[in-house]
């Protein structure tokens, strides 16, 4: 089987979309052994490895899959089938193994001891699903986006949202759901895509986001039962199906899979991803494949970024067979600019441009706020202007950054401003310039409605009449 190492921070494997399942991948009560749901040569099933899915076999061709979790009880996995029917095999999840446990089972997931599986934050059962017990839920509110138990008993997670369009709660409890109370509050739209899934260790999580359009992807890990959070990998790719990830048996052990399907089953793959760095780089496996190489677009650009008119040499990177057909949108507004395999564009105006390329009409890679056009005036942050100085310690930063210029002494005013990767300024800061000396600004990782910001890359521009400078500002929350 195909076996790839690669690094994720700003490289993937780039596949076409499926939407974020809650649970598609769950480990097995082994080191190696997973589970996943993932498509056959003529429809969907679930599959079994021991090799960490290095290998696999098709245990059952099902479809209508929602939900899987093993039992910690060798052979044992639970799944849910439309409409939120919960059953039980004790042979594997082989055909012919399955009896039905459970109506009304909505989100299942594994316990830690040998019987135990939850209904979300619901219930649980000790009798491997025959009957379940109820859990009071106090001080959870909201609506539920994700749910997971911990690794040690009684640890549970459950993230929701309100009416508050840009706040998702994390709600941690220590006895079962009995109780729940709020450890962290991300500054997300409630519109995310988020999965989570516990680690090895006790009060170790995973937490794997998606904006909706997937503009933006994250994998964030705690090791404090969700108070603070540490960014392990931003998957820059254009189109990457993360359908559901896993915590494993090891420390650091992570599995992510990520199947995709074209022209009607008659293309068809999975790929499993595995880490032993908490997410940092990935172990690529592909146990099962069907018809030929996929049609997956790409492409780069050079330069990125620069003053107008800035001209833009654009290089196709894309895989699959007899590739005939490129549709270049270089503004992302629904014309296509270029049929060329290899164009050359030059913007004449300035800002953020996302960038959209489709082969042979049927698979499109779209990087957002890609290419970044700057006025002529523009000093790159890189470049060397002896009188004008634009700094921030520490960087990366957590909670608060420290941004320190320093402006010719005949310059009275000027102003600092903060972008998101959007190009959207929120924040704005007026300075003076009393005397020739290295001024400071302390930002609060908030805009300027007082609204903490998420972790991401930002940008801070110091303008000074007609010329400004602009420092990469790293947030990891």
């Amino acid at each position: 089987m195909l076996k790839k190492n690669i690094l994720f921070l700003l490289a993937c494997l780039c596949i076409t979309t499926i939407a974020l399942a809650d649970h598609h991948i769950t480990r097995g009560p082994d080191i190696g052994e997973i589970y996943f749901v993932g498509p056959t040569s003529t429809g969907e099933g679930i599959y079994h490895s021991t090799d960490f899915g290095e290998t696999a076999v098709c245990v059952d061709s099902i479809s209508e899959v929602i939900s899987i979790c093993a039992d910690k009880t060798p052979g044992c996995l639970y799944r849910i089938r439309i409409p939120d029917a919960l059953y039980f095999s004790s042979n594997y999840g082989n055909y012919g193994s399955w009896v039905f446990r459970h109506n009304d089972i909505s989100a299942i997931l594994s316990g830690i001891q040998g019987g135990w599986v939850f209904n979300g934050k619901a219930s649980h059962s000790e009798d491997y699903g025959s009957n379940f017990i109820y859990h009071a839920n106090n001080g959870y509110f909201g609506s539920l986006k994700s749910v997971e138990i911990g690794s040690r008993d009684s640890v549970g997670y459950a993230l929701s949202h309100t009416a508050i369009p840009d706040s998702i709660y994390l709600l941690t409890s220590y006895d079962n759901f009995e109780n729940l109370e709020i450890k962290y509050v991300f500054s997300w739209h409630w519109s995310h895509n988020i999965s989570l899934s516990r680690g090895y260790e006790d009060g170790e999580l995973y937490l794997y986001k998606t904006t909706v359009y997937e503009e933006e992807k994250e994998l964030l890990y705690s090791n404090d039962y969700g108070e603070s959070w540490e960014l392990k990998n931003e998957f820059n790719c254009p189109n990457l199906p993360i359908t559901s990830i896993v915590g494993g048996r090891q420390p650091g052990e992570l599995y992510m899979v990520v199947p995709y399907i074209q022209l009607g089953y008659e293309i068809a793959h999975i790929y499993i991803y595995h880490s032993l760095d908490y997410g940092e780089t990935f172990t690529v496996y592909h146990p099962f494949s069907h018809g030929p190489e996929p049609y997956v677009a790409d492409f780069e650009v050079s330069p990125f970024s620069g003053a107008s008119p800035l001209t833009v040499q654009f290089t196709d990177l894309s895989t699959g067979e007899n590739i005939y057909s490129w549709e270049w949108d270089f503004d992302n507004d629904g014309e296509i600019d270029s049929y060329e395999q290899y164009p050359e564009y030059t913007y004449q105006d300035t800002g953020y441009y996302s960038v959209s390329l489709t082969i042979n009409s049927m698979n499109t890679a779209t990087r957002y706020n890609y290419i970044h056009v700057t006025g002529p005036n523009v000093i790159d942050e890189e470049g060397d202007h002896p009188e004008i100085i634009l700094n921030n310690t520490p960087n990366p930063f957590h909670s608060e950054t420290v941004i320190s210029y320093s402006i010719p002494s005949n310059i009275r005013e000027a102003e600092i401003e903060i972008y998101n990767i959007k190009g959207q300024c929120i924040r704005k800061f007026k300075i003076e310039n009393e005397k020739w000396k290295i001024n400071e600004v302390n930002w609060n990782c908030k805009d300027d409605r007082g609204r903490e910001l998420g972790s991401g890359i930002y940008f801070c521009k110091l303008s000074i009449e007609k010329t400004y400078i602009i420092k990469k500002l790293m947030l990891i929350r």
